[in-house]
């Protein structure tokens, strides 16, 4: 699919701004869940972090499945260990709502075939959690710079995909790129299956207009949400939540939006809790 500058304009001309971050957000739909990340609770890779979850009150949590291979495995590829999440996510009350496969920091999905071997790996890792997005990070020297690059995941993706698939499981692409980049990656790899996980805080730092990708997107296009305005609490920074969950709302959209905040006063559970606070008020 061919898109442009001028089509994504023309795609959201319709769409009115105006005012939308002073009025107040309403869950009209009440989709929306929220849930943490487990790095952002310094418990990456740990069982802990699920019980901490919930214990602040979020309503799911994503796990990392490791940078540093075990036995030529991922940390999480172990059935003890799952077992161990499992009962966690069991006795708490609170679901694994995703998993992110961190490994791609090192072995780089767009010019590492071992970064496609991983994807593949963390589908049934995945399953096994009783989640079912995996987040691809496309960051630091990871990054996504050229179109070279984008056709390389594109294509990469296209032939771990089709198991993404039989497992009932999205693989979400998260990155520095618009919003239609991600759209031509998803349309090359071919497959329902590949979507983008929008997150709004590197959206914004990389110069893009959240509110009118999200509504550009629509719900079919996003798997999952982080939300962040690091290093600040949410809605102290530069970002318009409230412009940002009309948004989300109003596209439909019904999953999990994961906060990946900073924790200012060096409080894991004060912070994060004020973060999920300030999210609940708007979503309520």
């Amino acid at each position: 699919m061919e898109l442009s500058r001028r089509s994504f304009l023309a795609g959201s001309a319709g769409v009115s701004l105006a005012g939308i971050g002073s009025r107040p957000a309403i869950a009209r739909s009440r989709g929306l869940k929220i849930g943490v990340t487990d790095w952002n609770l310094r418990l990456t890779g740990k069982v802990e972090a699920v019980a901490l979850a919930k214990q602040v009150g979020f309503d799911g949590v994503q796990v990392s499945l490791g940078r540093k291979p075990v036995n030529g495995k991922l940390p999480l590829d172990d059935a003890a260990v799952q077992q161990a999440y499992l009962a966690a996510s069991r006795s708490n009350k609170i679901p694994i709502d995703g998993t992110c496969l961190d490994i791609l920091h090192v072995n780089y999905l767009k010019n590492d075939k071992l970064g496609q071997k991983w994807v593949a790996d963390s589908i049934p890792i995945t399953t096994k959690l009783n989640a079912r997005v995996i987040l691809l990070p496309f960051f630091g020297k990871g990054a996504l710079t050229t179109q070279q690059e984008m056709d390389y995941v594109g294509d990469a993706l296209k032939e771990v995909a089709p198991e993404a698939e039989k497992a009932g499981v999205i693989l979400g692409l998260e990155d520095t790129i618009s919003a239609e980049d991600n759209v031509r990656i998803m349309e090359r790899s071919q497959s329902k299956a590949v979507l983008t996980y929008y997150d709004v805080g590197n959206s914004t730092n990389g110069g893009f207009d959240v509110v009118k990708e999200i509504r550009w997107l629509g719900k079919s296009r996003i798997c999952q949400f982080h939300l962040k305005d690091n290093p600040h609490y949410l809605g102290e920074g530069k970002i318009d939540f409230p412009a940002v969950v009309n948004a989300i709302e109003d596209i439909g959209f019904s999953g999990f939006a994961n906060l990946e905040t900073d924790t200012p006063s060096n409080s894991i559970e004060a912070d994060m809790s004020k973060n999920l606070h300030f999210i609940r008020r708007l979503v309520a």
